[in-house]
């Protein structure tokens, strides 16, 4: 990629954030367009546009700026608080180091004629613009004494990172503390979920067997228990009523639209019964479908029974008139052999993954390791096809591929475009298909929660990203460009490798620039959900149900965006030192995520579930690997531009790994329990038990028919003189 393309991609994706921010500002505007740009405010009952009608159409980055962390917890919860948390860490680590690298590097390399003499003896690696390698460590001679300034400045952002971290994992402990002290009554807090439970002894029910083992441990603060089933059937009835429940209701609203002053009756909706509602006989909507939901609310409520009696597992919730017990009992061994009576800190209702509760223990460390294999396969195969992307769409490549195109590449205004654009969205979309597959992965390792099922695929998703996107794009194009050399001498492998990385800082800036820039704009438009809400409210939605669900926003996905804000801080990180002017590309893109996704989140996404901050573990030890990567990319380098002071970034690696374990033992254990101090705290109200019991029957268990004798062989008939109830 030669300046004039890097110019015309930043400058056309700059060009495409204004357009976009004028969009937004104009969209946000009309009445009929709040429930996309203000969903969040709307289902908490609260003005959309704060009450102004003479508001500013930018008021929203004033909101962003002033908004606190207290009033993102109360729109959008403790995960999202701690999400901030993260992007101002790396803000605030790249802002650090600008303010060293920026004057000091780039004034070094500039001043510098090391592109100059390996023009002289043809050694200038392939693929770069010289307009910007000027300003890079590559325009330093080798071996150089100035390499000491890029030397000591690698040491300078390592120690910010350190710092800004330990001071970030210090402050997301304090607000997890903070969240699960409050007085508020929390359901999960008086549950645990037990697993493993052996084969039921003779003379004994399940629910007997469970209630005599934990009534003998917790005498005065066991409450009941509730065996977990196998809801299979009962939820294909229950989802198949709700179906008919829909559909119901839709033909009412179309019954009522029907009545006009000229025709008060009405028109009653009808349709076929047959293949797609094309064939068979035609029937009153209404009539039908209520006949439909008579039937099956008969036949769910004999399958309730049924699963109830009869389709018990080996797993069972068990709940406690005291959340200290439950948490101690969370973090306690409770058999003398760990692959029976298995026992974790119960989840949110909402978060469980039902199927997976009753997974036995073997199984769940079989299917483990063969996700393990699995991931780690399909990270292997897709570096193929990425290094290929990145190889065939440089356009040099391309047309030696393909020389047919050679001809239409040369015509100069569709080769500035083409090169501005064509890697980078080849890889954007790639990398599409991953997340989706990834989630469904970490699931089937038998994982009992949503939160942690996401958590885990965030991990594969980073590693997968960075193995494949950093060294894969970096790696690839090398290969591609020096194949031949490595032909000839297989010994030039190595540093032919490592010299060719800063001629992948340009793929990067580009890429990191489309990201914020057309990536951040599109989020803060909005432009895909609306018009997908305007099509389905035209054409789909026949009730207010319907134009609900339209609407509804989701919540953040931290599955796929926290990966996707690592691998740029990856990129960033690893090449500040190499090309220092990727940092103020990584201050815009943290900067405005910041400011639009704050944005999002005091208006936009609504949470799916509440961790209590438990992701950032995850992110730390991904910020720590990213460190590492960083440290040992620049060792390399330095060992390439022969540098004879190079082993002095050896104890870099060795520090964060200790930095690392530090953090670990301090911090991680808070995070992987509840600590009995933080549970101690008084209640602002007795909680009632048999609300946080209900809490966890499933919906498909769930009726008003369904009274409470028939859930004798789910839960235990444990005396309920020491209830709160």
């Amino acid at each position: 990629m030669d300046f004039s393309s890097f110019l015309v991609s930043l400058g056309t994706s700059f060009v495409i954030f204004l357009v976009l921010m004028l969009v937004f500002a104009w969209l946000s505007s009309n009445p009929g367009n709040h429930v996309i740009y203000y969903p969040n405010r709307i289902l908490k009952g609260l003005d959309p546009t704060v009450g102004s009608r003479t508001r500013s159409p930018f008021a929203w980055i004033k909101e962003a700026l002033s908004s606190s962390e207290k009033d993102v917890i109360s729109m959008s919860g403790v995960d999202s608080a701690v999400y901030f948390v993260f992007l101002s860490t790396v803000l605030g680590i790249f802002v650090l180091s600008a303010v060293v690298l920026l004057p000091v590097l780039i004034p070094v390399a500039a001043t510098d004629d090391g592109i100059k003499n390996a023009k002289k003896n043809d050694t200038l690696s392939v693929g770069t613009f010289n307009e910007l390698d000027r300003l890079s460590m590559g325009n330093v001679n080798l071996g150089s004494n100035r390499l000491w300034a890029f030397l000591l400045a690698t040491y300078w952002v390592s120690f910010v990172a350190y710092y800004l971290t330990w001071k970030a994992y210090n402050h997301i402990s304090a607000l997890r503390a903070e969240a699960l002290m409050t007085p508020e009554v929390k359901a999960e807090q008086f549950a645990i979920v037990v697993r493993d439970i052996p084969p039921v002894p003779q003379g004994q029910t399940r629910k007997e067997q469970v209630d005599s083992f934990f009534r003998k441990i917790y005498p005065d603060t066991f409450y009941r228990s509730m065996i977990v089933t196998d809801n299979k059937e009962v939820n294909k009835l229950w989802e198949e009523l709700e179906g008919y429940k829909r559909k119901l209701e839709r033909s009412e609203a179309a019954f009522a639209a029907s009545k006009t002053e000229a025709k008060p009756e009405g028109t009653k909706p009808m349709h076929k019964t047959g293949f797609l509602g094309l064939i068979g006989d035609k029937v009153d909507s209404i009539e039908f479908y209520s006949q439909e939901i008579n039937e099956l609310v008969r036949k769910l409520e004999s399958e309730q029974k049924t699963t109830l009696r009869e389709k018990q597992k080996n797993a069972a919730f068990v709940f406690f008139n005291n959340r200290a017990t439950a948490a101690s009992a969370a973090q306690n061994l409770h058999a003398k052999i760990v692959d029976k009576w298995t026992v974790l800190a119960a989840p949110e209702p909402r978060q469980l993954i039902w199927p997976n509760l009753y997974i036995d223990f073997i199984q769940r460390q079989v299917r483990q390791y063969v996700v393990y294999v699995i991931v780690a396969l399909m990270i292997f195969f897709y570096m193929i096809p990425i290094g290929i992307i990145s190889a065939i769409t440089t356009l040099n490549n391309l047309t030696k591929l393909l020389p047919f195109l050679k001809p239409v590449v040369n015509i100069n205004a569709i080769k500035i475009v083409l090169e501005a654009y064509l890697p980078q969205l080849a890889l954007i979309i790639f990398l599409a298909v991953l997340p989706n597959l990834l989630l469904l992965l970490s699931k089937s390792e038998g994982i009992p929660s949503e939160g942690h099922a996401e958590r885990a695929a965030s991990g594969k998703y980073f590693y997968f990203t960075v193995l494949n996107v950093f060294l894969g794009v970096t790696l690839g194009g090398a290969l591609f460009k020096t194949f031949k050399d490595i032909q000839k001498d297989p010994n030039s492998l190595v540093p032919l490798l490592a010299s060719s990385l800063p001629g992948s800082a340009t793929f990067f800036l580009t890429f990191v620039a489309l990201k914020f820039f057309v990536g951040y704009g599109l989020e803060l438009s909005r432009i895909v959900p609306l018009i997908i809400f305007h099509l389905k409210k035209k054409f789909l939605c026949k009730c207010e149900a319907d134009v609900k669900d339209a609407w509804t926003p989701g919540d953040f996905g931290y599955g796929t965006r926290i990966p996707g804000d690592l691998l740029i801080f990856t990129i960033g990180l690893c090449y500040s030192i190499m090309t220092p002017l990727i940092i103020p590309f990584s201050v815009i893109y943290f900067g405005l995520g910041w400011l639009i996704l704050r944005n999002q989140a005091l208006k936009v996404y609504v949470s799916a579930y509440e961790t209590y901050g438990r992701i950032w573990p995850h992110i730390f030890n991904r910020i720590i690997a990213s460190l590492l990567l960083y440290q040992l990319t620049m060792f390399g380098f330095f060992g390439v531009k022969k540098f004879f002071y190079a082993p002095i970034l050896i104890p870099l690696p060795i520090i964060s790994l200790i930095f690392a374990f530090i953090c670990h033992t301090k911090f991680y254990r808070a995070f992987a329990d509840t600590a009995l101090e933080v549970t101690c705290n008084e209640l602002k109200e007795v909680p009632n038990m048999e609300q946080v019991f209900r809490s966890f029957v499933p919906p498909s268990l769930s009726s008003e028919k369904v009274d409470d004798d028939q859930f004798e062989d789910a839960r235990s008939q444990a005396s309920r003189t020491g209830s709160f109830a």
